[in-house]
Protein backbone atom coordinates (compact mmCIF):
# COMPACT_ATOMS: atom_id res chain seq x y z
CA UNK A 1 0.00 0.00 0.00
CA UNK A 2 1.26 3.46 -0.85
CA UNK A 3 0.73 6.35 1.53
CA UNK A 4 -0.40 9.75 0.35
CA UNK A 5 1.31 13.02 0.97
CA UNK A 6 0.44 15.78 3.40
CA UNK A 7 -2.05 17.14 0.86
CA UNK A 8 -4.18 14.00 1.38
CA UNK A 9 -4.65 14.48 5.16
CA UNK A 10 -8.28 15.35 5.95
CA UNK A 11 -7.78 15.55 9.72
CA UNK A 12 -5.03 14.75 12.19
CA UNK A 13 -5.05 14.69 15.96
CA UNK A 14 -2.27 14.98 18.51
CA UNK A 15 -2.38 13.49 22.00
CA UNK A 16 0.54 15.10 23.84
CA UNK A 17 0.33 12.70 26.82
CA UNK A 18 -0.61 9.30 25.37
CA UNK A 19 -1.21 6.71 28.11
CA UNK A 20 -0.97 3.69 25.79
CA UNK A 21 -4.70 2.97 25.90
CA UNK A 22 -6.90 5.94 25.02
CA UNK A 23 -6.29 8.67 22.49
CA UNK A 24 -7.18 12.08 23.95
CA UNK A 25 -6.69 14.64 21.18
CA UNK A 26 -5.34 17.87 22.64
CA UNK A 27 -4.79 19.42 19.20
CA UNK A 28 -6.96 18.73 16.14
CA UNK A 29 -6.06 19.95 12.65
CA UNK A 30 -8.00 20.06 9.36
CA UNK A 31 -5.35 20.58 6.62
CA UNK A 32 -7.80 20.11 3.74
CA UNK A 33 -10.41 22.47 5.16
CA UNK A 34 -11.10 25.58 3.15
CA UNK A 35 -10.93 29.03 4.70
CA UNK A 36 -14.59 28.78 5.83
CA UNK A 37 -14.58 25.11 6.86
CA UNK A 38 -13.22 23.11 9.81
CA UNK A 39 -12.80 25.22 12.95
CA UNK A 40 -14.09 28.35 11.16
CA UNK A 41 -17.36 26.58 10.37
CA UNK A 42 -17.66 25.32 13.95
CA UNK A 43 -17.10 28.83 15.32
CA UNK A 44 -19.76 30.20 12.98
CA UNK A 45 -22.25 27.49 13.98
CA UNK A 46 -21.60 28.13 17.67
CA UNK A 47 -21.64 31.91 17.10
CA UNK A 48 -18.27 32.04 18.83
CA UNK A 49 -15.35 34.38 18.39
CA UNK A 50 -12.22 32.56 17.28
CA UNK A 51 -8.84 34.09 16.55
CA UNK A 52 -8.30 33.96 12.76
CA UNK A 53 -4.55 33.35 13.18
CA UNK A 54 -5.27 30.37 15.44
CA UNK A 55 -7.74 28.94 12.89
CA UNK A 56 -5.07 29.22 10.21
CA UNK A 57 -2.59 27.35 12.46
CA UNK A 58 -5.12 24.51 12.87
CA UNK A 59 -5.27 24.06 9.09
CA UNK A 60 -1.63 22.98 8.90
CA UNK A 61 0.48 19.89 9.24
CA UNK A 62 2.72 21.17 12.05
CA UNK A 63 1.54 21.02 15.66
CA UNK A 64 1.41 23.97 17.98
CA UNK A 65 4.10 24.03 20.71
CA UNK A 66 3.32 21.78 23.68
CA UNK A 67 4.84 20.48 26.89
CA UNK A 68 5.22 16.69 27.10
CA UNK A 69 2.87 15.03 29.60
CA UNK A 70 3.73 12.63 32.40
CA UNK A 71 3.70 9.56 30.10
CA UNK A 72 6.41 11.08 27.85
CA UNK A 73 4.65 9.70 24.77
CA UNK A 74 2.65 11.34 22.04
CA UNK A 75 0.19 9.76 19.64
CA UNK A 76 -0.68 11.11 16.23
CA UNK A 77 -3.83 9.88 14.50
CA UNK A 78 -4.22 10.70 10.82
CA UNK A 79 -7.33 10.29 8.67
CA UNK A 80 -6.74 10.68 4.96
CA UNK A 81 -9.11 11.91 2.28
CA UNK A 82 -10.39 8.33 1.77
CA UNK A 83 -11.23 7.88 5.47
CA UNK A 84 -8.30 5.55 6.13
CA UNK A 85 -6.94 5.99 9.66
CA UNK A 86 -3.43 5.46 10.96
CA UNK A 87 -1.91 5.89 14.42
CA UNK A 88 1.73 6.55 15.29
CA UNK A 89 2.98 6.52 18.88
CA UNK A 90 6.27 8.28 19.57
CA UNK A 91 8.29 8.13 22.79
CA UNK A 92 9.77 11.48 23.78
CA UNK A 93 13.30 11.83 25.19
CA UNK A 94 14.01 8.14 24.56
CA UNK A 95 11.44 6.96 27.15
CA UNK A 96 8.20 5.02 26.91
Amino acid sequence: MESGGADKIAVWMLDTDYDGRSLYPRQVFFPMAGKNEGWAKLARNLKAEIDEERIEAYRGTVSLPFEPGEHKRIAVKIVDDRGIESLKVIALNGTG
